[in-house]
């Protein structure tokens, strides 16, 4: 097997190569190879973040999987805008925790001019106490609107993908891939590094997975975040069924394999490895989303600091 030297020669694996792979070999090898390129590429350092839900609930959107949209009912908390201050306060304990990255969320499809303006104060003021990178996640905005947030201190945008471009559409009918990208381009013409990734387990095929995959080594993404669902009640994907081990520990490993260089990244849904999460580290796995997620409760960050230095990783 021989896929590992291939992609750290300079090659690349192709979509149909990617595809091919659990019919030729077991995922326990697959993954191995994921290791190697992951190690080969990013050594032993992982790169750390956490969020915060800056606006919470009443999204126009209608995305399936998500607790925020109003068109649901599923108890979600609903607020306005954080205050700059709380936003500080946060940042400042995850920096103190040993946290590389701090991020500010917020629900709905985009960020008014006006809106744009309470984020870049509270990134400035966050940028100004010093010690952790800033990102981003505000939907879909225009080049001038990161460029004032690249002034006052975001430094990488994040705006998922979710799934396959063939699968998006059965999954949110509101805005479409094509929108993402165009977000995405202005973002990084603005000088913001991508974070881009998916949810896997929402009815998608394994070949849908590697497409997203693929699709965003075309991007040329510098962090792929992987969520796996967390079905919500009260929204249309309450009762889809959980992802095998298998299929969990194939994906980190094909999103590897076809991203060599991009941090691939745990994110929600940790619950669903957490018996072999760090199987998962080595299957390609370099960064982890620490803490509480946007809607659901998070890792504990010391037991996640004490797996990484019980593996032997830089963080």
């Amino acid at each position: 097997m021989d896929i590992s030297a291939k992609i750290i020669g300079g090659g690349r694996l192709s979509r149909g190569d990617a595809e091919s792979l659990p019919k030729r070999f077991s995922v326990e090898d697959i993954c191995a190879e994921a290791d190697k390129v992951r190690a080969h590429f990013l050594g032993r350092s992982v790169d750390t973040c956490s969020i915060m839900n800056a606006r919470s609930g009443k999204c126009t959107e209608d995305c399936k999987w998500c607790a925020q949209s109003a068109r649901y009912r599923t108890g979600c908390g609903v607020y306005g805008y954080v205050s700059a201050d709380s936003a500080l306060e946060r940042a400042e304990y995850y920096r103190g925790k040993g946290i590389r990255r701090f991020s500010l969320v917020t629900s709905g499809r985009t960020v008014s001019d006006s809106d744009i303006q309470k984020l870049c104060e509270a990134f400035s003021l966050i940028r100004d106490a010093g010690g952790i990178e800033l990102c981003g996640s505000f939907g879909l905005l225009g080049r001038h609107q990161f460029e004032r947030l690249a002034a006052a201190g975001m430094t990488r945008f994040h705006c998922n993908l979710e799934t396959a471009p063939s699968y998006f559409p059965s999954l949110c009918t509101t805005h479409t891939i094509g929108d993402k990208i165009v977000a995405i381009k202005a973002a990084r013409s603005a000088g913001l590094s991508i974070c881009s990734g998916g949810i896997i387990g929402m009815g998608e095929t394994y070949a849908q997975r590697v497409e997203l995959a693929d699709t965003l080594a075309g991007l040329g993404v510098d962090s792929i975040p992987l969520n796996i669902l967390q079905p919500i009640k009260g929204t249309p994907l309450e009762n889809t069924p959980p992802l095998t081990r298998d299929e969990i520990l194939l994906a980190f490993a094909v999103f590897r394999l076809m991203n060599p260089r991009a941090h691939i990244r745990f994110a929600g849904g940790r619950s669903a490895i957490r018996d072999f999460q760090e199987t998962a580290l080595r299957s390609g796995a370099s960064a982890i989303l620490m803490g509480d997620m946007l809607t659901t409760v998070g890792s504990s960050i010391d037991e996640d600091f004490k797996m990484l230095s019980r593996l032997g990783y830089e963080y």
